[in-house]
């Protein structure tokens, strides 16, 4: 799996999570993380989350940290697993950088004192699997009660903090490949 932040600030509408996306925009082929950090404002008419649209409950944030993940051999509850997989790595890193903070995870979602920190959704193309997780970092303007990176998580640097992020998923995903390879099967 490759990874890559991009520098320049990108706004997330919900177009962005597309079959070869990443390909098309920064030529990586093949599975593939990438990180950014822009305004996301999500309208009805681009929302995966069917729920979401139903409750007409679009998603706006002045800053987020945006994670988009496509992959190319994994069912979509393969990529859902992945997804909280992303969460949970999330987390134990916000804890490990803010040890004083009390982070809670719902499934997919990140919570800090009752606040929402998080985004989330992965979803199916005709040739992929995807993902788009955000991260709050301005949380001003939210349209819910919600949480950010730098007031409530206490991360400091976000490009190292979302560069540190892809690294371990991509470890960690590496490593469960791995771990599903050097077993010998059984019979019985």
């Amino acid at each position: 799996m490759e990874t890559l932040f991009i520098a320049e600030e990108k706004k997330y509408t919900g177009k962005e999570l597309a079959p070869h996306w990443i390909y098309k925009n920064y030529h990586i082929m093949g599975n593939a993380i990438v990180s950014f950090i822009g305004e996301c404002e999500v309208v009805l008419d681009h929302m995966v989350d069917i729920e979401d649209v139903i409750n007409n409950e679009p998603i706006y944030s002045k800053k987020m940290l945006s994670f988009i993940e496509e992959n190319f051999n994994s069912s979509l509850e393969q990529m859902v697993y992945k997804q909280r997989l992303l969460v949970t790595l999330t987390k134990e890193l916000i804890e490990k950088k803010s040890p004083n903070v009390k982070i809670r995870r719902n499934g997919d979602d990140l919570y800090i004192n009752d606040k929402k920190l998080s985004v989330s959704i992965a979803t199916k193309s005709i040739t992929s699997t995807l993902i788009h997780f955000g991260l709050n970092i301005d949380a001003d303007g939210a349209p819910i009660k919600a949480a950010d990176l730098v007031n409530d998580a206490k991360i400091e640097n976000i490009e190292d903090f979302a560069k540190e992020l892809m690294s371990a998923y991509k470890e960690e995903t590496a490593d469960i490949i791995l771990a599903a390879s050097k077993v010998r099967g059984v019979t019985e």
